[in-house]
């Protein structure tokens, strides 16, 4: 049998397929794991700073389990910029509805810390 390149190219596209439908999404993995809802898509944009399902990485504080009144006074005080030391986050908290942020908040108080 002869191995060209197009098969070992198909072989590596197949495998590839495979292994993405094999990898369950993040509403998978909550759904199974914490509250048996998936998480809201907007909680998607948080994730890249401070981790998966809020737990922090790095410098970046941990979102999971914050209080929800305590979390929706923060983000105000981003919005207003009252929090100077905080480095992308004014800009950030912005952008957000205060029904976005109420959903935000519910989630992350829903989890565990």
């Amino acid at each position: 049998m002869s191995v060209t390149r197009s098969s070992v190219v198909s072989l590596v596209l197949a495998a590839a397929a495979l292994a993405v439908a094999a990898t369950p999404s993040l509403a998978e993995v909550h759904k199974k794991k914490k509250t048996g809802l998936p998480p809201p898509l907007i909680v998607q944009a948080c994730s890249g700073c401070h981790g998966q399902f809020g737990k922090g990485q790095g410098g970046t504080p941990e979102l999971a389990g914050y209080k929800r009144d305590s979390f929706v006074l923060v983000w105000d005080e981003f919005r207003n910029n009252q929090r100077p030391a905080a480095t992308i986050m004014p800009r950030i908290a912005r952008g957000y509805s205060e029904a976005e942020v109420a959903t935000l908040a519910d989630y992350f108080s829903s989890l565990p810390r």
